[in-house]
């Protein structure tokens, strides 16, 4: 017969910021901003306590975060998320939204990056016709 599993220690502030690469101070911030799905767990004492699934809510903030989602919009994310069943419609539009503003981030990349290229091959061609010559301008 199998025993379940046990849950998961509680983790610290501390290491939560060190497993998902946020400060303590930015922690702090995503607490007082709700951006955390659920409520965060205290010791007698007032510590923070943190479970598995915070660390991965928290982990998805971060890529939502990096890939340009303003904070405003990460609330309201985990805000519907909270709610639960019957919003999964405002969701889906939400991160249909954001989804539209990071392929347009990534054609402006993509544009930036062909011009580093262009430049990139003027220099290399320069630089192979005049070894030791000077620059061109720009």
């Amino acid at each position: 017969m199998q025993t379940p599993p046990t849950p998961a220690a509680p983790l610290t502030i501390g290491q939560v910021a060190e497993r998902t690469g946020l400060s303590v101070h930015a922690l702090r911030f995503y607490e007082r901003e709700g951006i955390l799905a659920a409520p965060v767990r205290r010791t007698s004492g007032g510590g923070r306590r943190y479970s598995e699934s915070d660390v991965e809510w928290l982990n998805l903030c971060i890529v939502l975060r990096a890939s340009g989602m303003p904070i405003p919009d990460i609330r309201r994310y985990t805000e519907l998320a909270r709610t639960g069943a019957g919003t999964e419609p405002d969701r889906l539009a939400l991160l249909r939204a954001h989804e539209a503003r990071v392929i347009d981030q990534l054609a402006e990349l993509q544009r930036s990056l062909d011009l580093v290229r262009y430049k990139v091959a003027v220099y290399e061609d320069y630089l192979e016709q005049h070894p030791q010559g000077a620059a061109p301008a720009c």
